[in-house]
């Protein structure tokens, strides 16, 4: 008895479907502590490939590729080498993000074949922001100065000490928590005043009364901070508009602003969060902040759109 070769159908397989599709959106998936990111290679345009619905579809961990979120490298602005946008998991834009700009420069060298130690500059909606990729392939982000001033953070809790909101008291849920406030481009709210060990929060629960106060009219990142030493601090954070995550590049920086300020800290701080550590610094004759920690990428991919 023969056996014949199944016939070919001349209908195109689905893997051929997708390579003709027009809106297959090429992507690499980078994480910086835990803190994942899907990196777009935008720089032919400065329009977003992904809009701001589509990224929230790719973000969902169930449904999606799963991210915390989408983050796009466009063409340079204002003589920077590049542009960096990012959209949440939740659809909004955050002016800046410190664990993605850290993926952003590695994406970038990837991209455009870098070899060895590599500085650029990047526009972003904070501001001008420099990472350097070290030789060990850690990233060292110049990030700028600290904002303090509180119209520009945004808070409308009142400046309490040089013009800076600091250990100021505020009510959330019937409970006075003290918080020092600062911007490092998008805002943070930073305490100190932990009445358990930061592991034991129920950030779920706690961390979205803070991010809708309404003494933050632009919402608000909060990072709950633990001291160990005068150089290592512990923290968790909820982003706002990506909930609790494993890190905050920013917000780690806003937190050693903040154990300055209320003088828990020296300038140069090992700062742990639930995805790894970070080194940062607050150099006193700049006064910009020093941000240095890893990136990787995680997988490549292209998804329908």
């Amino acid at each position: 008895m023969g056996v014949e070769a199944p016939s070919k159908s001349p209908t195109p397989s689905f893997l051929d479907r997708i390579q003709s599709e027009s809106r297959i959106l090429p992507f690499v998936k980078y994480q910086g502590l835990g803190n994942d990111f899907i990196m777009v290679d935008n720089r032919d345009s400065l329009e977003p490939k992904v809009s701001p619905e589509q990224a929230i579809k790719l973000c969902d961990r169930n449904f999606g590729i799963g991210a915390d979120g989408v983050i796009f490298v466009m063409p340079g602005t204002d003589g920077t080498d590049y542009t960096m946008r990012i959209f949440n998991s939740d659809g909004s834009e955050p002016e800046m993000c410190g664990n993605g700009v850290r993926c952003f420069a590695h994406f970038i060298s990837e991209l455009e074949n870098f070899r060895g130690t590599r500085r650029f500059t990047v526009h972003t909606g904070a501001g001008l922001i420099i990472p350097e990729i070290q030789n060990d392939g850690q990233v060292k982000v110049d990030m700028g100065q600290p904002i303090l001033a509180p119209q520009d953070i945004p808070t409308k809790l009142p400046a309490n000490k040089g013009g800076a909101v600091v250990k100021a008291e505020l009510v959330v849920d019937g409970v006075t928590w003290n918080v020092t406030c600062v911007s490092m481009g998008n805002p943070h709210c930073v305490t100190f005043g932990m009445r358990s060990q930061v592991d034991e929060l129920k950030l779920e629960q706690i961390g979205p009364k803070f991010e809708y106060h309404e003494m933050f009219p632009s919402r608000t990142n909060t990072a709950f901070v633990q001291v160990f030493s005068r150089s290592h601090l512990k923290m968790r954070v909820w982003e706002r508009g990506a909930g609790a995550t494993l890190a905050c590049g920013t917000g780690a920086c806003a937190v050693v602003v903040a154990a300055v300020l209320e003088g828990h800290a020296e300038r140069k701080c090992v700062v742990e969060l639930p995805g790894g550590p970070l080194q940062i610094e607050w150099r006193e004759e700049d006064n910009h902040v020093y941000m240095t920690g890893p990136a990787e990428a995680v997988f490549y991919g292209s998804v329908p759109l």
